[in-house]
């Protein structure tokens, strides 16, 4: 209890952040797909299906040969095709190196460091306090309320290493001349704090808070529920085969309640705010709906497969660590 248990959540959640990066970048390419690229121009009924213009569409009546036919170019410009986890980490390493797939690393180490460590340590706090001393069990309604209070205090405090993440990676899919080209994720923070003002930092806070508090209360609460089920029923004892058991499912619980507003959060936090133009999105809810108007309810499940591919492996890594650092720092 008290600072134990932050140091040993924290130790964890870094492990566990750095080592499943890549698929997190992968996560927020897929999210970004079909969303309106700056310079672009597309409408609403474009952003669902564009398709070219008729070849014979023109004032004049002379007849063109078939072999000149072409599309003519418009400014609406159709959409890359949608593509697959193994397809854009391959296109990643391919037009911008394989250490592309770790952009934003640094990011991912303060994050931990602010958001996870705080999030771990308070659940810890909270199921110190909370747990029935007769039985030693704490009751689901107790996990998940302090997962939610634990995951939102964690968030608020994380938000601005978040965003920063986001941003760098997603930086490479925009035009060169677009990037924002952050060295760093001090760099990141302090260039958004120049440039777009302090408030910047906690852009999309709001999602980044709810997130946090249905993920860490899905997260955390199951994987103990899930844990104290297997150990009650006998059918593995205490050891790494039941934490990697209920960490996997874990890890599914919270890519199902999750994947939404991490869609919405990603996008809000990538928007680009340049001065005299009109935002994106002017909130969460605004960019939940053009999404869904623009690209269908399945919208909020894009990058799917990379969030569970993410959260599998992040959540098994996350609490068999945080089992072994308990074990090492039990006699402290």
């Amino acid at each position: 209890m008290g600072v134990k248990g932050f140091v040993e959540g924290g130790i964890a959640s870094i492990v566990a952040g750095c080592s499943t990066h890549p698929l997190d970048l992968l996560k927020v390419r897929m999210q970004l797909q079909g969303e309106n690229l700056p310079g672009t121009n597309l409408n609403q009924q474009n952003l669902h299906s564009l398709r070219p213009a008729p070849a014979f569409q023109s004032s004049s009546a002379t007849v063109i040969p078939s072999k000149s036919l072409h599309i003519p170019v418009s400014t609406a410009q159709p959409q890359p095709p949608r593509v697959g986890l193994v397809s854009v980490g391959k296109r990643i390493v391919q037009s911008e190196g394989v250490a592309a797939l770790f952009s934003g690393v640094s990011a991912t180490v303060l994050r931990q460091t602010l958001y996870s460590t705080t999030r771990m340590g308070l659940y810890d706090v909270f199921k110190q306090k909370w747990t029935d001393k007769d039985t030693n069990n704490m009751p689901l309604t107790r996990k998940i309320a302090a997962g939610l209070i634990a995951g939102g205090i964690g968030a608020a405090v994380g938000n601005p290493a978040d965003v920063a993440m986001v941003r760098m990676q997603a930086d490479g899919r925009l035009p060169p001349a677009q990037r924002r080209n952050y060295t760093s994720v001090i760099d990141a923070i302090t260039r958004m704090s120049k440039q777009e003002g302090v408030t910047s930092l906690w852009r999309g806070s709001s999602l980044t808070v709810n997130r946090a508090m249905i993920g860490t209360a899905s997260q955390l609460a199951s994987y103990d529920q899930i844990k104290e089920m297997i150990l009650e029923k006998g059918v593995m004892s205490d050891g790494l085969g039941t934490h990697v058991t209920a960490s996997f499912a874990a890890g599914f619980v919270v890519a199902v309640a999750t994947n939404p507003i991490d869609v919405i959060k990603t996008r809000v936090m990538n928007m680009k705010v340049e001065a005299g133009m009109k935002p994106a999105y002017s909130g969460a809810i605004d960019c939940a709906l053009k999404t869904v108007r623009a690209e269908g309810p399945m919208a909020l499940y894009k990058g799917f497969i990379p969030t569970i591919s993410k959260q599998g492996p992040f959540t098994v890594v996350l609490f068999v660590t945080l089992e072994q650092v308990r074990k090492l720092l039990k006699e402290f």
